[in-house]
């Protein structure tokens, strides 16, 4: 399984071959927060963006974000 971290939030990765198009879901939380792109550097910047935007509608909405999965 490959994984990316990002400000404490694991994302598990994984390439779908059909599609040529690599997915990512932020792991540990309850809320569906998932990213893609078509290359290793997109992808990076796709999971801070989907961390960062889970961050920032938690905080618009008013509700804690779920605390990040512990580094293993």
């Amino acid at each position: 399984m490959n994984t990316m971290i990002y400000k404490g939030y694991m994302a598990r990765v994984e390439f779908y071959a059909e599609d040529e198009i690599l997915v990512g879901h932020v792991a540990g939380i309850n809320d569906l927060v998932s990213f893609h792109a078509e290359n290793s550097h997109e992808l990076k910047a796709a999971f801070q963006e989907a961390v960062d935007d889970y961050l920032e509608t938690c905080a618009k909405a008013g509700k804690a974000p779920r605390n990040p999965t512990p580094a293993r």
